[in-house]
């Protein structure tokens, strides 16, 4: 029987050298699968993060978020004594996932080279906005400038208007979710080899890779198609996008087989013969008489939500368009833990996206909390590098260590 601490990563020790949301998301779901996830956060302040979203009692519910189940290590990584107890650490850990801009790292003493030298199969995971090389690898970046080069921007807005960008950070939890899918594929060839290596992880190869149907139309048709925003519907199926309903949005994917399905629940069998509806390539030509149909039909409900029930009756993919606000009480959500309720021992209990891997051996979520800065400097210092308290307290008085109740 697993011991109540325990889950499928258990045993694995991880170096955390992240910040912002990639990197974080990537080491958070190590803690969340139970690994032990070393958070260093260079002193005096620690994580940037630590600034934003202070809603509660001067806590970051941001940090909360992103950091539950690490240990902070608060070190001044600009001294010599520092950056020792860090390259102590290397051969005490698995893996090492940083997310500084390309080149840092090596910057600081701790290229992968160096990392091989401390322990010969580390595994190191450099996650970036551009990737580790290439001619746009030295730039700066987040989330929206990936997405900006993937193209993805160019498809996001109303047909001829200004592009947007969404406010969620989709490429970044996408591109640390990547990242740990690559870490564990390195450990499982660890484990056969007994050799590590350095993976780079790029936001912008990931938004690409989203990409599911642009690139190969426009390459396919040698530039033919051109494709680009569409505002609220999708450009290849149809119908397939938002939809006004009486009091609010619904989102309706009807198409291919879906059709017959959607003409069912709207008592309209004409259409699925009606040589203007009864292709998906007929219907994207007559998409504003398709929208025109099904926003009619949809105002004969008094509300969103009997629309949805009518439709999911016949089988029709279809949502409500929630807000944020809704989501927090929505039956299937807080069901499944997609909606998760922690208590943070300074911000009190609130709700935070859950983790969404589940595993029928670990059905229920670690109890995790999220440190406070430096929280756990002494059980490292002690426990991994047998450092006496004496030891300790002068780096504390030397400032290299560092501690907050933030």
């Amino acid at each position: 029987m697993a011991g109540p601490l325990e889950h499928v990563l258990t045993g694995l020790r991880v170096l955390d050298f992240t910040r912002a949301l990639a990197g974080p998301t990537c080491t958070r779901m190590f803690a969340e699968m139970g690994a032990e996830v070393i958070k260093v956060e260079s002193a005096p302040s620690g994580d940037m993060t630590r600034k934003m979203s202070h809603i509660r009692n001067d806590r970051s519910l941001y940090y909360v978020q992103q950091s539950l189940g690490k240990k902070s290590l608060c070190v001044d990584l600009r001294d010599p004594r520092g950056m020792a107890l860090i390259a102590a650490l290397v051969p005490k850990v698995d893996v090492v996932v940083e997310n500084f801009k390309p080149g840092t790292l090596a910057q600081m003493g701790l290229g992968y080279e160096r990392l091989c030298e401390l322990r010969e199969d580390v595994i190191l995971c450099s996650i970036s906005a551009l990737g580790q090389s290439g001619p746009l690898a030295g730039l700066p970046g987040y989330d929206f400038i990936a997405q900006a080069y993937s193209g993805i921007t160019s498809m996001i807005g109303d047909a001829g208007g200004v592009p947007y960008i969404p406010p969620v950070g989709i490429g970044d939890v996408s591109t640390g979710v990547h990242g740990a899918l690559a870490v564990l594929a390195a450990l499982r060839y660890r484990d056969r080899t007994g050799k590590g290596q350095h993976l780079d992880i790029g936001l912008l190869d990931v938004y690409y890779h989203c990409l599911e149907v642009a690139v190969h139309q426009c390459s396919g048709s040698n530039g033919a198609f051109k494709p680009t925003r569409q505002g609220p519907h999708l450009n290849y199926l149809c119908p397939a996008g938002v939809f006004k309903a009486t009091d609010g949005w619904v989102v309706i994917m009807a198409f291919l087989h879906h059709w017959q399905d959607l003409c069912t629940a709207m008592q309209r069998p004409d259409l699925v013969t009606d040589p203007n509806f009864s292709s998906d390539a007929a219907r994207l030509a007559n998409r504003p008489a398709v929208v025109l149909v099904l926003e009619n039909w949809l105002a004969t409900f008094p509300d969103r939500d009997s629309a949805i029930a009518k439709l999911h009756q016949h089988q029709v993919p279809a949502a409500p368009v929630l807000s944020i606000e809704e989501t927090l009480t929505h039956p299937h959500l807080t069901a499944r833990g997609t909606v998760r309720t922690i208590d943070d021992p300074l911000a009190g209990r609130f709700e935070i996206p859950g983790m969404p891997l589940k595993f029928s051996a670990f059905p229920a979520d670690l109890p995790l909390q999220a440190p406070t800065l430096g929280q756990h400097n002494s059980e490292i210092l002690r426990d991994w590098l047998g450092h006496s308290e004496a030891e300790i307290a002068a780096l504390c008085a030397a400032n290299v260590l560092c501690e907050g109740d933030y």
